[in-house]
């Protein structure tokens, strides 16, 4: 079996879990975002009269914290409300919390072996934890709420080998980017990371790249337990944990190996990914004006992105008619930033560094797009409307390529700014 085959059987009590069965689970971890409350009086009844494990629900405000409007506070409040009156394991509320898939990643919500379900898309983004995770619609989260337990058709596996290293310069984003380039959607699928390829890459970049399958529209996206993430887990808690790896006869409907060395910074263009992916220094001789620069999100606001432009940004200006605007991926990440200096060596050069919030990434707040705007953005989609107006273009690149497009005020390679500049 591949890695989410195993999951799947664990948790449903199976001793086999193949492509095409119909398996009902238990689910370790359950996350309910501050969207799952929001108003909803014409679809569906978020009211929740009772759980069935309220230990294994977690709360995590991220969507618009602090709330931007009153649709947003009031969610909040009933989410906060339905936290005390069922006795949820935690709350991740405003100060105290970030972005949904950062918190399960630095804090371990999730251990390797397990389950995980969220209303969130991006939820693929444990899989950084050799964790089995998939975003539900509402309907499903909340019967999983109330029963404990959901059901999954198990997909086909597509297995990615990576072998070689990323060249200097190169980031986890440019892999995804990559992927979606010579691949395109994975649709109907889980997908399996592994090779030595993968254990030279740091946890930061797998997990952009765990976060941003969910792009190539797969399922389940998995990844396996190795040294580093071992090193980070032991950091965070002492809890036991049983990992899964692939059995060496796992069937895969298909493996592409991929060698990191082939990579090179990658820009997708507007209005969707799959199919639009040009190479940075291409999309730079088009001189494409840019009006904003965006750091942040699930997939892009861990410390290492901040550090990676604070270092581009260090000594220079964001270039005039253009808003840089960086949002930390929690509040950790936020403290550890100004611990570093990199806070403080942002603003210095022009950005606006926000809370840690879904923000301008969900196009709620914190960095909204005006009519024919443009954006460069490391995210996670470049969807028409995603950002604001759907009449705005939105380009998605690595955290160096936004840092160095912000810098010269069109879309940029971000070779020659990293030229002299290395990044520990």
């Amino acid at each position: 079996m591949t890695m989410a085959e195993k999951v799947l059987a664990r948790r449903s009590g199976r001793t086999v879990v193949r492509p095409g069965d119909i398996v009902v689970t238990d689910v370790d971890l359950i996350v309910l975002a501050d969207t799952v409350f929001s108003d909803t009086p014409d679809t569906l009844p978020t009211d929740l009269l009772g759980v069935a494990h309220p230990e294994r629900i977690v709360v995590l405000m991220d969507h618009g914290v602090p709330a931007p409007n009153e649709r947003y506070a009031r969610a909040q409040r009933r989410a906060r409300e339905h936290a005390r009156r069922l006795g949820f394991r935690e709350v991740a509320d405003v100060g105290g919390g970030g972005i949904e898939h950062q918190l399960i990643f630095e804090r371990c919500l999730a251990l390797p072996g397990q389950l995980v379900a969220s209303n969130d898309s991006h939820t693929s983004a444990a899989g950084v934890l050799n964790c089995a995770a998939r975003g539900l619609g509402l309907a499903d989260i909340l019967q999983l709420a109330a029963t404990g337990r959901t059901w999954y058709r198990a997909s086909p596996t597509v297995r990615f080998e990576l072998v070689g290293e990323l060249p200097f310069g190169v980031y986890g984003k440019d892999v995804f980017l990559h992927l979606s380039l010579l691949h395109g959607s994975q649709e109907g699928h889980d997908i399996e990371f592994g090779g030595p390829g993968l254990e030279t890459m740091p946890l930061d970049d797998r997990a952009t790249l765990a976060t941003m399958c969910t792009e190539l529209n797969a399922n389940f996206v998995m990844m396996p337990d190795d040294a580093l993430l071992r090193e980070h887990i032991a950091s965070v808690t002492d809890a036991a944990y049983e990992p899964v790896e692939p059995d060496p006869d796992a069937e895969y409907a298909a493996v592409h190996v991929v060698d990191l060395a082939d990579v090179k910074p990658r820009i997708a263009l507007p209005h969707r990914i799959n199919g639009n992916v040009r190479s940075a220094a291409a999309v730079a001789a088009d001189g494409i004006r840019i009006d904003q620069a965006f750091i942040g999100s699930c997939a892009n606001g861990k410390l290492s992105d901040l550090r990676i432009a604070a270092r581009l940004l260090d000594g220079r200006r964001v270039a005039d008619g253009v808003r840089l605007i960086v949002t930390p991926g929690s509040q950790a990440v936020y403290l550890e930033a100004l611990r570093a200096g990199y806070i403080e060596t942002l603003t210095e050069a022009g950005a606006v560094v926000t809370n840690s919030t879904c923000g301008a990434c969900a196009g709620g707040h914190l960095g909204v797009l005006a009519p024919g705007e443009v954006c460069i953005t490391s995210s996670t989609r470049n969807f028409r409307g995603r950002m604001g107006s759907a009449d705005a273009e939105i380009y998605l690149a690595s955290t160096a390529t936004v840092a160095a497009s912000a810098i010269e005020g069109v879309i940029a390679d971000p070779m020659p700014h990293l030229a002299d500049r290395p990044i520990s």
